[in-house]
């Protein structure tokens, strides 16, 4: 299995994890996930109030995530004229933003970073340069008396 499948894989179980799956098979269906959160987003949405949340997200890539995760449930994204664009706006109860849409996103989002910095890392070594460490850190000019 190549690094692109295993990370198919890792959030077809991290989205399986927020649907509350039960049983192993479950698990192996993220469509069947993908329902269920929405019927949890549509139960909870009958009995609690939804509220308006503000998310800054300044990485372009995670925003994409973000919205895209919205709407995959059912939630609009959007934002107010002159909000700076990080800025992602949802209208949902708490419970569901605190619960489950938040969390499955940082999961999500981590695992989307870690497997970008990996290709990112391999592509720098064979291409660039072999190495791709941070730059030294060294005593400033006037300190070094």
């Amino acid at each position: 299995m190549d690094a692109e499948q295993r990370l198919r894989e890792k959030l077809r179980k991290i989205e399986a994890l927020f649907a509350g799956a039960a049983t192993p098979g479950e698990k192996a269906a993220a469509g069947a996930a993908a329902d269920r959160i929405r019927r949890q987003f549509a139960e909870t949405s009958k009995r609690e109030k939804a509220q308006e949340f503000k998310f800054s997200i300044p990485d372009p890539w995670s925003r994409q995530l973000f919205t895209a995760l919205c709407r995959r449930y059912g939630l609009k994204p959007f934002r107010y004229s002159r909000m700076h664009r990080q800025t992602v706006m949802v209208l949902a109860p708490a419970s569901i933003i605190k619960g489950v849409l938040w969390p499955e996103f940082e999961a999500l989002s981590d695992a989307l970073s870690a497997h970008l910095l990996e290709i990112t890392n391999r592509i720098i070594r064979e291409e660039v340069y072999a190495t791709t460490e941070e730059a030294e850190e060294i005593a400033e000019p006037g300190l070094l008396r």
